[in-house]
């Protein structure tokens, strides 16, 4: 071994040393449940990861998902990654993600649901992922469109481009936590346009959003993508609300 390989490989032992030593002290934490992560942990811990409550969709075709949007888009594949239950673990990530900016939790989830996503084959399935946008005024509060963070660890699990201009919200809408069905959809009818037509034309696109309830945002975001040339669709949500 060279001088240089060894003063390399004594750099090295040394950086790691040093990470070891300060994490003893200020160690990384589980953004799910605030233990310490150990090497090889990245945002969430094993156990929480074990125990995310996941839908199992990815090989039902027939899942609450596409029930819930049948008759109103065309879709090819409607999934949901996690199962959203109050006071639960998936709304302790969410409000990481959406409140205590902390976007790495969507990535993060993103990439987990991406794997299983892979495995089932719905690599070959999609041209591009396309999150749900947030109004700029509120993304400029938030800093991040926490919908883009999970198509980012889409994206990155599944080697699927991605991208965030193609569609905007251009009515800022009101909050729809409390809205009836029919008030959802109404609240969001009219708030997307398609900035980018040309560069959906002819893709098979998977419009991915942060928490399903009625799925009237998903619906009118898809059906803007669908008139401007969108061949087929797809929906991917990171939680279902029952």
């Amino acid at each position: 071994m060279s001088s240089n390989q060894m003063k390399s490989n004594v750099l090295v032992t040394a950086r790691e040393l040093c990470a070891d030593f300060v994490s003893l002290f200020y160690p990384n934490y589980c953004l799910g449940c605030t233990n310490a992560l150990y090497k090889g942990e990245e945002i969430l811990c094993t156990r929480c990861i074990r125990e995310l409550p996941k839908t199992g969709y990815t090989n039902d075709p027939l899942n609450p998902v596409m029930l819930r949007l049948a008759g109103r888009l065309p879709l090819k594949f409607g999934l949901a990654f996690l199962k959203f239950r109050k006071t639960g673990l998936v709304q302790h990530l969410l409000h990481q993600l959406k409140y205590n900016n902390h976007p790495e939790v969507g990535v993060r989830l993103g990439k987990l649901f991406g794997k299983e996503l892979a495995e089932s084959g719905m690599k070959s399935e999609i041209d591009l992922i396309v999150p749900v946008p947030l109004h700029a005024s509120r993304k400029r509060r938030r800093g991040y469109n926490q919908s883009a963070k999970f198509a980012e660890g889409l994206s990155s699990a599944l080697s699927i481009p991605w991208n965030e201009s193609v569609s905007s919200r251009v009515v800022r809408t009101s909050s729809q936590t409390r809205k009836s069905k029919v008030d959802r959809w109404e609240n969001v009818k009219d708030v997307f346009a398609i900035e980018r037509p040309e560069e959906i034309n002819g893709q098979r696109i998977l419009l991915v959003d942060d928490v399903m309830t009625t799925g009237a945002t998903l619906e009118a975001c898809g059906k803007q993508l669908l008139q401007a040339g969108c061949v087929e669709l797809s929906v991917a949500c990171l939680a279902e609300a029952q």
